[in-house]
């Protein structure tokens, strides 16, 4: 990576859609969709960081297919391998907070539900040279949300920043989270009263996918009761049917013999438990409710944090990641103990900036992490993941740990945001989107040499502008 004077210029000066030192154009090469890798690679470094706190020396890592395969020292490199070497490989890095790849109507769409599918709203078109752009930075995957003008935005996706001009492949996961804002001032103030009221009203949400979650509870149990019950029905039917035929037979003989006529025992089944009426909205409420996926809420300001923290203390299975968090010092303590992750946006931000987020801080991610709080990092739900190295380093500057910062866009985010199976992590097992750079990561000294994506190499110092 570049220094830091040269981020900032690449950040705020650059042209769009124009190539820059600090973001070099990918090989037109490698312009395939990820999972058509096939030649195996080994990478050799001094450090290998498996994962926060996990380093081994001198090691290799055997790319197979675009997975990892092995990571030892000492690996021999198969027959037609590629072979890389460098100072350190680690996991390609994690935006959990962005809107790359989504398209603008999907975005700002202001009629967006707990059902609505950010995924739907890829573009790998209108996205290829922004996410050219994130992966010279290092950064592979976003957790992308649309809706964001909505109250429940939708569930959000993750996306691969890898090259392809088809979705698939690109979608990494279409059910990543639901999304939604609380508080959020696009124009002027607004009321303490209507954002509480906003709170109130999420929850509410929230506590009718939990009653709807019962609900289907109840409905199966009942189903496999009356199942149970017919069947004892049936076993019994047909352990008398012998018995029954014979009692049958004798009634008919009885009736024609007084010339009356013979009326059947009618047999009513009991009917099936009727289930609850399908919707859409609180399907997916209920997986909420019941954990299968966080919640990602943007909300700034103490008053609704406060609210927010105190409304669902009831609901234990609900997996709370706070967006924003600009007021949420004042709350650390509570989010410490519940283990609530906040994704902070550590940018500099100007006199004009909107009113919640009047006290941003950039020493927020460091306040956080210093009394406990999980902290991820992300680039704001905007379109540039290419600046999310540069805020790390702006929040490592006031005084965020850089093992922080760097679990913060690894592995932390993977595991918090449910893709730590699969990214986040230099394991076997896991897809081979990985880094080799030339120092520490986030370092401003440090480069990255090359940027592996499902097995492909897509970055390398022969396609960075020539050098």
């Amino acid at each position: 990576m570049p220094l830091l004077s040269t981020w900032l210029a690449a950040a705020t000066i650059a042209a769009p859609g124009a190539p820059s030192a600090a973001h070099p154009p990918i090989d037109p090469a490698a312009q395939e969709p990820p999972s058509c890798a096939s030649t195996p690679v080994l990478l050799r470094a001094s450090r290998i960081i498996v994962r926060p706190g996990e380093v081994l020396k001198d090691a290799a890592v055997l790319v197979v297919d675009g997975r990892i395969e092995k990571v030892a020292p000492g690996l021999a490199a198969p027959e037609g391998a590629e072979v890389i070497e460098g100072e350190v490989i680690c996991a390609g890095f994690l935006d959990p907070w962005s809107s790359l790849g989504v398209t603008r109507d999907c975005v700002l769409d202001g009629r967006a539900d707990a059902a609505s599918r950010t995924a739907d709203g890829f573009d790998p078109h209108g996205s290829a040279y922004t996410r050219e752009e994130a992966l010279a930075a290092g950064v592979v995957a976003v957790r992308a949300q649309g809706g964001t003008r909505s109250d429940l935005a939708g569930v959000g996706a993750w996306f691969s920043t890898g090259p392809g001009d088809k979705a698939c492949g690109l979608v990494l996961v279409d059910d990543a989270c639901v999304g939604a804002r609380v508080g959020i001032s696009e124009r002027g103030k607004v009321d303490v009263f209507d954002r509480i009221d906003q709170v109130d009203k999420l929850v509410n949400k929230l506590r009718s996918g939990w009653d709807y979650s019962i609900d289907q509870t109840e409905y199966r149990h009942a189903m496999q009761e009356w199942r149970e019950k017919i069947a004892k029905e049936e076993a019994k039917l047909e352990k008398d049917f012998k018995k029954a035929k014979k009692a049958r037979e004798k009634a008919i003989e009885e009736a024609e013999e007084k010339d009356k006529e013979h009326k059947e025992k009618s047999y009513k089944e009991d009917k099936p438990p009727k289930p609850p009426k399908y919707d859409a909205e609180k399907e997916v409420l209920a997986r909420l409710a019941n954990g299968e996926m966080p919640l990602v809420v943007e909300m700034h300001r103490v008053a609704e944090l406060r609210e927010f923290l105190a409304l669902t203390r009831g609901l234990d299975r609900l997996r709370i990641v706070i967006a924003g968090g600009t007021e949420a010092e004042a709350v650390a303590e509570e989010l410490a103990r519940r283990r609530i992750p906040v994704i902070v946006h550590p940018a500099p931000l100007g006199e004009s900036r909107p009113d919640h987020l009047a006290a941003h801080d950039l020493a927020l991610a460091a306040s956080l992490a210093e009394a406990g709080v999980p902290v991820l990092l992300g680039s704001g739900g905007g379109a540039a993941a290419r600046d999310l190295p540069l805020l790390a380093t702006l929040a490592i500057g006031h005084g965020l740990d850089p093992e922080e910062a760097f679990a913060a866009l690894t592995y932390r985010a993977a595991r918090v945001l449910d893709v730590a199976d699969c990214l986040g992590s230099v394991q076997a097992g896991r897809r081979a989107d990985l880094l080799v750079l030339d120092g520490d990561p986030l370092a401003v000294t440090t480069r990255v040499r090359h940027v592996l994506v499902g097995g492909r190499v897509v970055v390398s110092p022969t396609n960075q502008n020539g050098k």
